[in-house]
């Protein structure tokens, strides 16, 4: 597998960002993963980086996009934040993302059984963590189902995946209100933004 450069990151478009990303994580899950020489790509990468996507996931230890999604060192910009919300930093990483080294995805991954969106599922308060949760909170109240108020908690966790896809959802409307630079790029064609959800039970991505 080559290391991303100029030449090969300008060649690709987003359709063919999202496939090389849909072909990586079916290779993690068949065990297929491309062998790679990764300090030679620390050389390779030393005097600059020319990945082609960036995944905003949750720091969730078993959701690394790296590794799920079988790609090297410099092919990814990875942005992680428990419950794959936005905020201002995060969206200024992403615009610098696109705009200025050029990734022509953006993806948003949420992923079963998330903790953070338990969190936000039973109202959980403690310091700052209060305030990132309140975020996912828009999520939980945009799922209907089910009315029964006892059930609306992390102990139904089919409620709790609902909410994480939801929050991708959310989150993916977030980016395109709060960011005109990527909204721009993404109406000019230049990118795409789209949102994905990882089963942490059997490694697969299910795109939304």
């Amino acid at each position: 597998m080559i290391t991303q450069t100029k030449q090969t990151q300008a060649a690709l478009n987003p359709s063919m960002a999202w496939e090389l990303l849909k072909e990586g994580n079916k290779r993690f899950v068949e065990k297929s993963q491309v062998k790679r020489d990764l300090l030679t790509q620390v050389v390779e990468t030393s005097l600059g980086q020319y990945p082609f996507a960036t995944i905003l996931s949750c720091i969730d230890s078993r959701v690394s996009s790296e590794l799920i999604f079988d790609q090297g060192i410099g092919d990814i910009f990875s942005a992680r934040v428990a419950g794959n919300i936005v905020n201002e930093d995060i969206l200024g990483s992403m615009e610098f993302a696109c705009k200025l080294a050029g990734t022509k995805i953006i993806v948003v991954l949420g992923h079963t059984s998330c903790g953070a969106v338990k969190g936000a599922c039973d109202d959980a308060r403690m310091g700052n963590l209060t305030v990132l949760l309140n975020k996912i909170k828009p999520a939980v109240d945009g799922v209907a189902e089910p009315k029964d108020q006892t059930q609306r908690n992390s102990k139904n966790i089919d409620f709790v995946n609902s909410v994480a896809e939801k929050n991708v959802s959310l989150t993916i409307g977030n980016i395109r209100r709060q960011s005109p630079v990527l909204k721009e790029m993404e109406e000019n064609g230049e990118i795409i933004i789209v949102g994905g959800m990882y089963n942490v039970s059997n490694g697969e991505v299910r795109y939304l």
